[in-house]
């Protein structure tokens, strides 16, 4: 008995210091927050090969995976030529994964950098024609009320004028330096040279993920069943699978749909005969990567772009982008993505406004999955502290719940 209170008193002891350490923890979190942010941006940058190297693994994998399978099934059980045959199934799929991001990397690159320097070039070269028109439809529309055509064109003016400015100091004078860089003629800029360089690393890193993925997951596998009780590795191994399966189904679909979306908005735009058509089609294709608000980022400067040529044009422009978006958002969308994340559309909006805060771009896309993973977490938590004390945990319970009796733990509703 003197035993059991010694070891309570221990358990509350250590309970007590691990709450406190972690409260300690996220105060000194939220008093230093800046310098905790900075201090992991150092982190991630020092590691980005390795995270360049593990994202493109991670997405060429079926490929590899498929490739090497193909190769190594009818083998047989021949130990002389198993092991033979499962060295050139390895080769030839970390050479078919190369080779499709050789060839992905080599096909924009060759397609459309010259094309979007070429029409980014004539944007600027037609910017004064543009401006004028766009000056002379705005005085037609407004010609019949003089006092909002007063204030309309003074607002203008003040816009051309920020935006030629911009255009004279910023833009104009790095334009050969941009395309130099693009054109690989411009070492010196050496973050660049550092973001190729880590690139190339990673594409190495790549490499030896994709063939010792298997060994990585069983030393992960060992390392479990070795610290933690079985319930709770197998728990963990069930999680990781479900992480696996969010962050596979929503990023390599949403990669697909943008595809898919950017090359129908080429297609169309081209029939409709619409300026500025590839690099149009280009920011609606990344911009839709981004979920709930990926359509209005891309709409807004492809709308700028399109009114600068022909007002018209872009209310045909505005109207085709609602009808795509919808075309996406209602069929093509979930054809592809499904329920991946199980999310609501107000947690969706949450997610991307709380990652996007954070982390910019890149947690406007991961946002999602990663808040569909935490999400599931805690319901999963809320769950078990429930039946821990032997309560409902079915949400229908709870609806029109007043209060639960103590003592005979039945649901009291209102």
């Amino acid at each position: 008995m003197k035993h059991e209170k010694y070891q309570r008193y221990i358990y509350w002891g250590v309970t007590a210091f691990v709450v406190l350490s972690l409260l300690i923890g996220l105060i000194f979190f939220i008093i230093k927050i800046e310098e905790v942010m900075g201090a992991v941006r150092v982190f991630f940058r020092i590691l980005a090969p390795i995270t360049y190297g593990a994202v493109m693994a991670y997405l060429l994998a079926p490929i590899y995976n498929r490739v090497k399978n193909s190769i190594a099934t009818g083998v047989g059980e021949n130990p002389a030529y198993a092991k033979r045959w499962e060295s050139l199934a390895r080769f030839t799929a970390t050479l078919a994964s190369v080779s499709v991001l050789v060839a992905v990397v080599t096909g924009l690159t060759s397609m459309l950098l010259p094309q979007l320097w070429e029409s980014v070039k004539g944007i600027i070269e037609a910017l004064p024609t543009s401006i004028y028109n766009l000056q002379v439809w705005l005085e037609q529309v407004l010609a019949d009320n003089p006092d909002l055509e007063v204030i309309v064109m003074e607002y203008y003016g003040m816009a051309v004028s920020q935006l030629q400015g911009w255009l004279s100091s910023d833009v104009i004078p790095n334009m050969d330096k941009i395309y130099s860089f693009i054109s690989g003629l411009s070492s010196g800029i050496f973050s660049m040279i550092n973001a190729l360089k880590n690139l190339l690393i990673g594409v190495i890193v790549m490499v030896y993920l994709l063939n010792m993925k298997e060994k990585l997951l069983t030393q992960v596998k060992m390392i479990l069943y070795g610290v933690f009780p079985l319930k709770i590795a197998n728990k963990v191994l069930e999680e990781g699978r479900y992480v696996h399966k969010v962050f596979g189904g929503f990023i390599i679909g949403k990669l697909l749909d943008s595809l898919i979306i950017g090359i129908l908005c080429f297609v169309l735009l081209n029939f409709m005969k619409m300026p500025y058509v590839l690099l149009v089609s280009v920011i609606v294709g990344v911009t839709n990567v981004i979920p709930f608000f990926g359509p209005f980022i891309g709409a807004i400067p492809s709308a700028f772009l399109i009114l600068l040529a022909s007002p018209v044009k872009c209310f045909w422009f505005l109207g085709f982008i609602l009808l795509l978006q919808q075309f996406d958002g209602n069929i093509l969308g979930p054809k592809i993505l499904g329920d991946s994340t199980g999310l609501s559309s107000f947690w969706v909006l949450f997610s991307i406004l709380l990652f996007g805060g954070l982390f910019g771009f890149v947690g406007m896309i991961i946002g999602v999955p990663t808040f569909a993973v935490f999400y599931k977490f805690v319901r999963e938590l809320v769950s078990w502290l429930l039946e821990k004390k032997q309560l409902s945990a079915d949400i229908r319970q709870y609806g029109k719940l007043d209060y639960i009796d103590e003592e005979k733990r039945t649901y009291i509703e209102k």
